[in-house]
């Protein structure tokens, strides 16, 4: 048996922390109402953090709350409440990139902490200051090299986590402050405004005409191919970002990945067709094009994004599996309308897609319909493999509009 990685998936919600797990990955990652940078997040209440904790630990996934956001005082004081419901829950650890947020975690709790990427650790002398300050895991910023990371574990003694999938940000990890400039929104308190992202304006000399472009946005990342360098280098954990993104993206992303590491850790290699699949699953997301950023060598030009940001999936979901009953129907909750002979996609948690041909739709009260309707609770036809919380898709030029 091989040795692999943690795959450490997002989950911006209770349902995609359910999602995540069910699809594959080792460990999660949330925040709660305060103290972490993904506002635009749904984020957990108290309740809902309770209930996800428990869901990942019965399934065997681990459990990591981010408190990454930079605190004032006043902030300081409201810390101690929500890190004593945290010990209570037995979270794995917390993400924290404040020194301030990391002395109050000591004095009030016995916390696993692990370093945010927004502290910008990017070389051995500072991460050894930072395992001085009682860190555990050092969530490195995405412009170390695979290389680098490896240097920095064996000369530190601790976790190494590094980013695997996901948006990419121009500018050094917590150093970022462009949205304070251009909105009034504060990136390092949970406020991103993306304005990376946005067309500029570049003025050019002898007076031409100004140039247009998106030239401080980012492709989005894709280690997949990466692997082997991720698991000889003994990286601790391959994290996926993304809190804000949907459930869709968290089931692709956590099977693609869990399945690609269950298969080294069984055979010892990847076959170049599992990996051409494996990529191919990865676009039927939507996406910015894709690179591997710096994990090989140090990111250039050829990983700037210079087009305007666009919705490419080319897939829609269709519903949610809320129940199985063998060889009768399956109950979907629907989340697009699809009618009678649309082909579906059914997304087991692991093994290759399911067809399946809705030949029929009926309410509950087994009534047929011409067309289901989102939001609302449906039967089709059985088919074997489909489990609960399977989510089921649909190309979206077979969509009936």
């Amino acid at each position: 048996m091989n040795w692999t990685p943690e795959l450490l998936s997002p989950a911006g919600s209770l349902e995609k922390l359910k999602v995540a797990v069910l699809y594959g990955a080792d460990a999660v990652y949330l925040g709660g109402q305060k103290f972490g940078l993904r506002q635009a997040s749904d984020n957990f209440t108290a309740q809902e953090l309770r209930e996800g904790v428990e869901f990942a630990h019965e399934h065997g996934s681990l459990v990591y709350v981010v408190l990454n956001s930079f605190l004032h005082d006043k902030d300081l004081e409201e810390l101690p409440e929500f890190l004593a419901l945290l010990s209570e829950l037995k979270v794995d650890a917390v993400i924290v990139s404040d020194l301030g947020v990391i002395t109050e975690i000591q004095k009030h709790s016995n916390l696993v902490i692990h370093l945010s990427t927004q502290a910008s650790c990017l070389n051995v002398e500072s991460a050894k200051l930072w395992k001085k300050m009682g860190v555990t895991r050092i969530v490195l910023g995405r412009e170390v090299t695979i290389k680098e990371a490896k240097k920095i574990k064996e000369e530190t003694g601790l976790e190494i986590e590094m980013f695997v999938h996901g948006s990419m940000c121009m500018a050094f990890s917590g150093n970022c402050v462009i949205s304070n400039y251009t909105q009034g929104r504060d990136s390092n308190r949970g406020g991103c405004a993306h304005s990376c992202r946005f067309e500029y304006s570049i003025d050019m000399q002898n007076n031409e005409e100004a140039k247009k472009a998106y030239f401080m946005s980012s492709k989005d990342l894709e280690g997949i191919r990466m692997l082997t360098e991720f698991i000889e280098a003994g990286i601790n954990s391959l994290k996926v970002e993304g809190r804000n993104k949907s459930h869709y993206y968290a089931a692709t992303v956590s099977k693609v990945y869990s399945e690609a590491l269950a298969y080294f850790k069984a055979h010892g290699n990847f076959l170049s067709d599992d990996l051409i699949r494996w990529e191919e699953e990865l676009r039927k997301i939507s996406h910015r094009d894709y690179t591997t950023g710096s994990l090989d060598e140090y990111a250039d030009e050829s990983s700037i994004y210079n087009q305007r940001e666009s919705d490419d999936n080319k897939y829609v979901v269709t519903g949610v599996i809320l129940e199985v009953k063998e060889n009768e129907h399956i109950l979907l909750e629907v989340r697009s309308a699809f009618v009678p002979g649309d082909s579906l996609e059914i997304m087991p948690f692991s093994g290759p897609t399911l067809t399946h041909i809705a030949s029929t739709i009926k309410t509950i009260a087994n009534i047929s319909v011409p067309k289901s309707k989102p939001g609302s609770v449906v039967k089709v036809p059985y088919i074997a493999g489909a489990e609960r919380f399977n989510i089921i898709r649909r190309k979206l030029a077979e969509a009936q509009i």
